[in-house]
């Protein structure tokens, strides 16, 4: 469930609730080595998890992508997803490409994430057409991770700008890291507003407050999410 984190902050878009045939193409843009995108991604999924999917689910990156923000870190992942995780390394972008086209054909995966570094020529705009085909086609939603790359051409459904934001101070142990927290801002959608947000993971869910005023500076006190009523967002039409 996704929840406002005040009552004066917005539900964030229905582009972010599970459409109806589990299909998006989305396209996370991040820095070269901070790994917003995959946890934003990975939290999100997290959060759509159906009980009882055992599904397998996806994680392809081209070598440049490996080398900047590494190999994922099994215990790291959400709890529900670190069994399921089929890691693929490909040589080079066409190759991440063959992959995650083949990924999303394959309707026994649960999602698809993909890793690439900049902007790779193979990564056209035909080649953004074929992997939203496929994933509307077969019903497997994909994240495409963009790690330092420039927001050029595409036919992402969704387009995202994220960047780290600060945790809130741990509850019990201020030596502790604290939970993870993003920066989000959607820069376009099909059916849906733009806008920004400040996302939080909280209490096995995640928070959404708007990236200034009230819900912020509420945010930033150190008021935990926990004090809002939840409010699951819905779409839009």
């Amino acid at each position: 469930m996704i929840a406002a984190a005040a009552p004066d902050a917005p539900v964030l878009p229905g582009a972010l609730a599970s459409p109806p045939n589990g299909a998006t193409h989305a396209e996370l843009f991040s820095g070269m080595q901070d790994c917003a995108g995959a946890a934003f991604a990975l939290a999100l999924e997290g959060q759509r998890a159906v009980p009882g999917d055992e599904r397998a689910w996806l994680w392809v990156q081209d070598r440049t992508s490996l080398r900047q923000s590494g190999r994922p870190y099994r215990p790291g992942l959400p709890q529900g997803l670190r069994h399921r995780l089929i890691h693929v390394v490909a040589t080079t972008p066409e190759d991440a490409l063959f992959a995650l086209e083949e990924g999303l054909r394959c309707r026994d995966l649960a999602f698809v994430v993909g890793e690439m570094a900049g902007n790779p020529r193979a990564l056209s705009l035909t080649a953004h057409r074929r992997l939203s085909l496929a994933a509307e086609k077969h019903g497997v939603p994909l994240w495409l991770v963009r790690l330092g790359a420039e927001r050029d051409l595409s036919s992402a459904r969704q387009r995202w700008a994220l960047r780290p934001a600060a945790s809130l101070p741990p509850r019990w142990n201020a030596q502790t890291p604290g939970t993870a927290a993003w920066h989000a801002e959607l820069f376009r959608a099909r059916n849906h507003p733009s806008g920004e947000w400040i996302l939080r993971e909280g209490d096995g869910t995640l928070w959404a407050g708007a990236s200034t005023g009230s819900a912020r500076a509420g945010f930033e006190s150190g008021i935990r999410p926990a004090q809002a009523e939840p409010v699951e967002a819905r779409a839009h039409g």
